[in-house]
């Protein structure tokens, strides 16, 4: 399963990104994918999750109301539309994939894509 992760870039506070995770390979085998982020110095964080079936989300308290993840099975892509954007979710973000759970920590994801940097300028 390969992961390729774009729509990153500069941005000003209180603009909008839409994140795309687009998967290859075998991703039938996959549960669903996730987003997480690591800014400068710091822990990699959990974002949002979405099942491929069922579309079963999750986001992180940091992100609601704020951030939406979808999915388009069709295409075997996840999306992330930043609105309000704030400079402390300047980071790379990175998509994962998951064989048998989502959630939020890192361990259970599988695959993972290259990451893309997304920067909030004040």
């Amino acid at each position: 399963v390969q992961l390729q992760a774009s729509g990153g870039g500069l941005v000003q506070a209180g603009g909008s990104l839409r994140l795309s995770c687009a998967a290859s390979g075998h991703t039938s085998i996959t549960h669903g994918v996730g987003w997480f982020r690591q800014a400068p110095g710091k822990e990699r964080e959990f974002v949002a999750s979405i099942t491929w079936t069922g579309g079963n989300i999750d986001n992180a308290d940091s992100v609601k109301g704020r951030f939406t993840i979808s999915r388009d099975n069709a295409k075997r892509t996840v999306y992330l539309q930043m609105n309000s954007l704030k400079p402390e979710d300047t980071a790379v973000y990175y998509c994962a994939a998951a064989q048998y759970f989502t959630g939020r920590t890192s361990r259970n994801y599988d695959y993972w894509g290259q990451g893309t940097l997304v920067t909030v300028s004040s």
